[in-house]
């Protein structure tokens, strides 16, 4: 039989009204979430669970047929799941001189086709007004400066950032306090308004310290290609106890015996013995403020209390002895295949010992900063570090350790410090989101932080035991951010959105470093769009996070997988940047490439605008001047 649009349309019919009665019965099994859910958000949270029947089967057979008629293929029916099937069904039923469907339930009229606003009235009450012609907004995690440096705050603004994002895990109240009255004084001169994000810190699951080898200090002069010496080393010398400091033209610093440096002069010379038993000359090249500067033009190794001797030409002036110097904490180094022991945050982390046959004696540790996870990991489940630059599996458990078999490491091994991130995507950690620093954190930021950002969560509690801590801080209508950075998040997605709907303003940070650690690296392209889909049916603003533009901010120049990321993100309704030295640059690329896309999609849809590639693109119209046409 031929495949006419009469016949396609009535065979289609069934399936439009199942799709249908399966939303409708979802929504009804879920009433009571949907009742919870404040007021403003009860439309949106029904349409969610509208989406979720919507994508519970595969639709694309039905899709080939919608589009074989010319008619929405419902692929971006997320804002208004109802009102696209009823639009498509009422066409459907035309085409099959069929009667139309009846009218919808009275909670249904509000979702029409039409109702774009409900997720940009959410994004605005959460993430402040979008900009002129761009939709998404700019975050930018202020670095410690920002405390000391108004002005830097400032140039941020003029630039383009409209949230600025302080980071509870760095830091302390005092600065974060400074950063926020920097906004304002901003805000006030610049007649821009800026919101702030107070993102907590949440159960802290990192690496913990390293015992130290030792004191000692290395440095050295820069050689060109054939070994000759072109710059020697600077060194610093200071008197013993005199305060640390940073110093800016010099390798190291050298603390030694304050009556040895009263009598230095420019032109003495420091003899003095290293860690490998070689005598080492430096010279002493001008005296400053903060000490006398030296320059070596030879690799030095030195021991904390190793010996000196000032000499004049062939006298000894003075002796002395160098020291204190700082503790050196050499970083773990694994190869796949190694052991590695994995205790408690008490317990500092220690090498690998060999015996002088090269067998193994001692597997390397690393402490781990969360007790609970020794309750709850189990033999055979991944184990990540350092934003997956180390994996492995755990082999053994017990009660105070658990052993690690290295599987995943650079060919030439990989080397992990002390506060690097853990990543456990199998193990059902029972950690509350909300800890007691992240109340006390609260108690600082709540009286002026516009949202707060809560880290880690897991399950609606987490979103509850949060929005509790704020009314008991009288601070009930602050907007609430969730971080997906873990793999628990991403299945109780939905659960998690309709829990939040309680108390907007709500919105959710896609955490792609950690969630592509958590999923695995191919499957995160995937996963962050239906995270975004799921968040525009529950007209949830989004915020886009993670390495964007890292290497512009950090270096000064991005990477062009990095800009076309960067495009990407105008997906979202927020974009957040993390700080570097370029970060001011790095907010003005992002504003322009954030407008220019702006022009040419909202959200996922693309807006079909003239192409300007020329060539065989028909002429404008008399009178028109080229790339000036606007759509109807």
């Amino acid at each position: 039989m031929k495949r006419t649009p009469d016949y396609i349309a009535r065979r289609m019919i069934p399936a439009l009204r199942a799709l249908q009665r399966d939303a409708r019965a979802l929504a009804r099994r879920h009433a009571r979430a949907v009742r919870q859910a404040h007021p403003s958000h009860r439309d949106s949270a029904r349409n969610l669970l509208h989406y979720l029947a919507l994508r519970g089967g595969d639709l694309a057979g039905l899709q080939q047929d919608l589009a074989a008629l010319g008619l929405s293929r419902l692929g971006r029916a997320e804002a208004h799941v109802m009102g696209s099937i009823e639009a498509v069904l009422e066409t459907l039923c035309r085409l099959a001189e069929r009667p139309p469907p009846r009218s919808r339930p009275a909670p249904e009229r509000t979702m029409d086709i039409g109702d774009g606003d409900r997720l940009s009235a959410h994004a605005e009450a959460l993430l402040g007004r979008a900009p002129a012609r761009r939709s998404a907004r700019i975050m930018v995690t202020l670095p410690s400066e920002a405390a000391e440096r108004p002005d830097l705050v400032r140039e941020l603004i003029a630039a383009g950032m409209n949230l600025a994002r302080i980071n509870c895990a760095h830091d302390g109240p005092d600065a974060w306090r400074a950063m926020a009255a920097h906004v304002r004084a901003a805000e006030r001169r610049l007649r821009r308004p800026c919101f702030i994000y107070a993102d907590l810190q949440g159960p802290k699951l990192r690496t913990g310290p390293i015992r130290p080898v030792g004191r000692l200090v290395e440095f050295g002069p820069r050689r060109n290609v054939w070994g000759a010496v072109v710059e020697p080393a600077r060194v610093l010398l200071r008197p013993r106890g005199a305060p640390p400091i940073e110093p800016a033209s010099a390798e190291a610093v050298l603390p030694v015996d304050g009556g040895l440096l009263e009598r230095a002069r420019v032109g003495d010379q420091l003899r003095l013995l290293d860690a490998r038993g070689l005598r080492r000359t430096l010279t002493l090249v001008d005296r400053e403020p903060e000490g006398v500067v030296a320059q070596a033009a030879a690799h030095v190794y030195l021991r904390d209390g190793a010996p000196c001797r000032l000499r004049r030409g062939d006298r000894a002036i003075a002796e002395g002895r160098v020291g204190p110097l700082p503790e050196v904490v050499l970083p773990l180094a694994l190869r796949v295949g190694d052991p590695l022991v994995v205790t408690p945050e008490d317990v500092p982390g220690s090498p690998a010992r060999y015996d002088e046959n090269g067998a193994l004696r001692t597997p390397a540790s690393i402490p781990c900063t969360l007790r609970e996870v020794f309750a709850a990991v189990r033999p055979g489940q991944p184990i990540w570090f350092d934003d997956g630059k180390i994996g492995g599996e755990i082999r053994r458990v017990f009660r105070d350790r658990f052993e690690v078999e290295i599987t995943h490491a650079g060919p030439a091994g990989s080397k992990l410090r002390a506060e690097k991130g853990i990543n456990l995507p199998e193990t059902a950690l029972r950690v509350p989101a909300l800890t007691e620093k992240d109340r006390a954190d609260l108690r600082v930021v709540a009286p002026w932080a516009d949202s707060i950002g809560l880290s880690f969560v897991r399950q609606p509690r987490d979103i509850l035991a949060l929005v509790a801590e704020l009314r008991r801080l009288r601070a009930p209508h602050r907007g609430i951010v969730l971080k997906i950075e873990n793999r628990t998040a991403v299945e109780n997605l939905p659960r998690l959105l309709l829990a939040a709907m309680r108390c907007p303003p709500v919105g959710v940070m896609l955490a792609r470093g950690d969630l592509a650690v958590e999923v695995g690296f191919e499957r995160l392209a995937d996963l962050q769009e239906e995270i975004l889909a799921l968040c525009e049916a529950a007209h949830v603003p989004v915020i886009w996070a993670t390495q964007v533009l890292e290497s512009m901010a950090k270096k000064g120049l991005p990477s062009r997988a990095e800009v076309s990321d960067a495009a990407m993100s105008g997906w979202a309704e927020c974009v957040m940047l993390n700080k570097g030295p370029h970060i001011v640059e790095t907010v003005r690329l992002l504003d322009r490439l954030l407008r220019r896309v702006g022009a040419h999609r909202v959200k996922r849809r693309p807006i079909l605008r003239r192409l300007a590639l020329g060539g065989l693109s028909p002429a404008p119209a008399p009178g028109k001047r080229a790339g000036r046409r606007s759509a109807p």
